[in-house]
């Protein structure tokens, strides 16, 4: 049988997280050149801009649905037929509506990826390396934006936006063509009975027959101890506490602000006193190139030194960065030059980004895609993505609000006093799950117990309240 790299598998579907980074990013360019051609007011214009938002919160219910009852590798390959056909649509918008309509297209196959793309890695990934291949999907975002940003910036002088959409065409329609061609996951197979076919996809993907039993032993066992399936039974006692992890994780994830810089990198920039909006962009540029160099980080570190570990150390980076640049810009100065405060703007923002990019940023989506018994890990999944879109949604809409009612300086403190907060929630409830199967995470959750601290201090630290 013809062996499967788990490393292919994670960069093919790393594609549905390329696509989320440049759908999300391209935006920022053509919203100028759009607003010019449809005469949009400010409302409309705020509502194109909201549009993918919305539709990636309708997207990640629908993809809890679809990937407990069509498969991971299915809803992969719908992402990708709905971002083709959202990109057409948009490119080819005749009027604001029909963009708008378009853009929740690409929106639901944003929510459907972000939560179909990383369970297929972490169901396909062996638990020494589940951590590293799954954040190839926040590298891929990563990716995504910083084409965006080129994408735009190549064809602003032609006021050419159609076209910017239009590229997102071709990574759409290699993830669809790329999936064909990979397995299923095998914990879905043996859910539906498949067991043979489990048993092959197993075996290709690299274990020996004493492997492959145990493994699909291991997934026996875990389905023996699920208590129902669907939606009602993510409500469960058995499936309460990953349920309140994935979510409290997904929330904080976007309520530190990241977004605020990836949306309104040069209106921050501006703010902060760097003179002209071409400065400004650029600017904005090398915090994408910074994103995506930070990524390799986790890559390299998840898997050894721990998700715990990598998500404190990152969310007090962020912090003081963010307490710095409430600092700077209580102090903004406004000159002609390059000065040292733009510097200094720049530089804490780079730093705030470094930080999130190896915790925050990739750390979520893998253990989201970790923490559900296997019974409910589509849709506890769909629940804990579609919280996070809606905690973008209201960073998003209450971004420029904040920056009027607190100021710059006040809404980046805002932004680092929850910063703390999430750190006392990721000591008193999420647990190491590094190193860990999907089943004996399962098993530790299910129980109130974190895995991976065997003393009686690290067990007291990361005890989680029973419900």
């Amino acid at each position: 049988m013809r062996r499967m790299s788990t490393g292919r598998i994670a960069a093919l579907a790393g594609l549905g997280g390329l696509l989320f980074g440049y759908d999300t990013g391209v935006i920022g360019g053509a919203q100028l050149f759009i607003q010019k051609d449809f005469h949009l007011s400010s409302l409309s214009d705020e509502l194109l801009v909201s549009c993918v938002l919305i539709g990636a919160i309708v997207g990640s219910l629908v993809a809890g649905w679809l990937v407990a009852r069509a498969g991971r590798k299915v809803a992969i390959m719908t992402s990708g037929l709905l971002f083709v056909v959202g990109s057409i649509a948009a490119a080819a918008a005749p009027g604001a509506g029909f963009l708008d309509a378009a853009r929740i297209v690409v929106g639901v196959a944003i929510g459907i990826v972000s939560v179909a793309a990383p369970l297929y890695v972490a169901e396909m990934a062996p638990a020494d390396r589940r951590g590293s291949l799954v954040a190839i999907y926040q590298l891929a975002i990563t990716i995504g934006i910083f084409a965006a940003y080129l994408v735009d910036e190549a064809f602003a002088h032609d006021e050419a936006w159609r076209i910017m959409f239009a590229i997102g065409i071709v990574p759409a329609a290699l993830l669809v063509l790329g999936m064909r061609g990979l397995p299923e996951s095998p914990r879905w197979l043996v859910d539906r009975g498949r067991r043979d076919e489990a048993h092959q996809v197993i075996a290709m993907l690299g274990a020996d027959d004493a492997g492959v039993a145990s493994e699909l032993a291991a997934i026996d066992a875990a389905r023996a101890a699920d208590t129902g399936a669907g939606w009602h039974a993510v409500l469960g006692r058995s499936a309460r506490s990953a349920l309140i992890i994935a979510v409290g994780l997904a929330l904080v994830q976007q309520l530190t602000g990241i977004n605020t810089v990836i949306y309104y990198a040069p209106r921050i920039f501006k703010a902060a006193g760097l003179g002209s909006s071409s400065a400004a962009i650029w600017a904005s540029v090398s915090v994408s190139v910074v994103n995506v160099g930070a990524t390799f980080i986790a890559i390299r570190f998840v898997d050894r030194v721990g998700r715990k570990p990598l998500l404190f150390i990152g969310i007090t980076g962020m912090v003081v960065a963010l307490a710095g640049l409430s600092a700077l810009f209580a102090t903004t100065t406004r000159s002609d030059g390059f000065s040292l405060h733009d510097a200094l703007t720049i530089g804490a923002l780079w730093v705030y980004v470094i930080f999130f990019a190896f915790s925050l940023g990739p750390i979520v989506w893998i253990m989201i895609s970790e923490v559900f018994p296997q019974n409910v890990r589509g849709p506890g999944n769909g629940i804990a993505t579609m919280a996070g879109w809606a905690g973008n949604l209201l960073v998003s809409l209450t971004f420029l609000s904040l920056i009027d009612a607190l100021g710059e300086s006040g809404t980046f403190a805002l932004y680092a006093v929850i910063g703390l907060a999430s750190l006392m929630f990721i000591r008193l409830r999420v647990p190491e799950t590094k190193g860990k199967t999907l089943e004996e995470i399962q098993t530790a959750i299910t129980r109130q117990r974190p895995t991976g601290e065997a003393s009686d201090r690290g067990s007291r630290l990361g005890k989680m309240s029973r419900p």
